[in-house]
């Protein structure tokens, strides 16, 4: 089976040296890339800037910075794919005009910067026709269930993997992961506390099984 996962955060930039970013550490997505390989899937991992080397036996490995380049990544490997596991914690937002050069505190007691919308790359693979799964996580700190019942409905994808990252035992930075499976029939799965390893070799067993794949 081809499977392509995307990890991590993206850094948006506001100037040379600043950016927007999130506490996304990629551990998770990386233990899937790694389970996956274990199944003996051959693997293509979208990384956002983590501190994490490939796993073994990864295919291929991209690795990008920004949102617009995580998308790019996206549709230029979705060729022959079987399964798109979206595990990056893409920015949902971007700065509308980067400075060129560094922002200089002197003299400005305040600063406003405008934010646009990026680019949804969940939604943007809900097109007709496709030949692949399409499987999305939500990062969740309140109404965690149903923000992600709509998050499903309005992406259109396959299933939707969630979990609460407000959380210090769990989620972003945490070794460990627990998490509800929701999938578009309406059925749920939910996996206890455990680590991201085990976590992402439970939930490849499960859409494996689900799938067929």
């Amino acid at each position: 089976m081809q499977v392509l996962i995307t990890a991590g955060p993206t850094h948006e930039p506001i100037d040379p040296v600043r950016f927007i970013g999130n506490r996304s550490s990629g551990k998770m997505g990386y233990a899937l890339a790694e389970a996956a390989v274990a199944r003996g899937d051959e693997v293509t991992l979208i990384s956002g800037p983590v501190c994490l080397a490939a796993p073994r036996g990864v295919a291929r490995t991209i690795r990008v910075t920004t949102s617009d380049e995580m998308y790019e990544a996206v549709h230029a490997h979705l060729e022959g794919i079987d399964l798109a596991i979206l595990c990056a914690a893409v920015a949902d937002y971007k700065i509308a005009d980067v400075a060129e050069q560094k922002i200089k505190k002197e003299g400005c007691e305040t600063l406003t910067l405008e934010l646009v919308s990026t680019r949804d790359i969940l939604a943007s693979l809900n097109f007709p026709k496709k030949k692949f799964r399409v499987v999305g996580f939500a990062a969740e700190t309140n109404r965690v269930l149903g923000h992600a019942r709509e998050k499903l409905s309005r992406k259109g994808c396959d299933a939707i993997v969630v979990n609460d990252v407000s959380r210090m035992d769990a989620g972003f930075a945490s070794d460990n992961n627990e998490v509800t499976v929701l999938f578009r029939e309406g059925d749920e799965v939910s996996f206890t506390n455990a680590p991201k390893t085990q976590i992402a070799a439970q939930l490849l067993s499960l859409l494996g099984a689900r799938y067929k794949m």
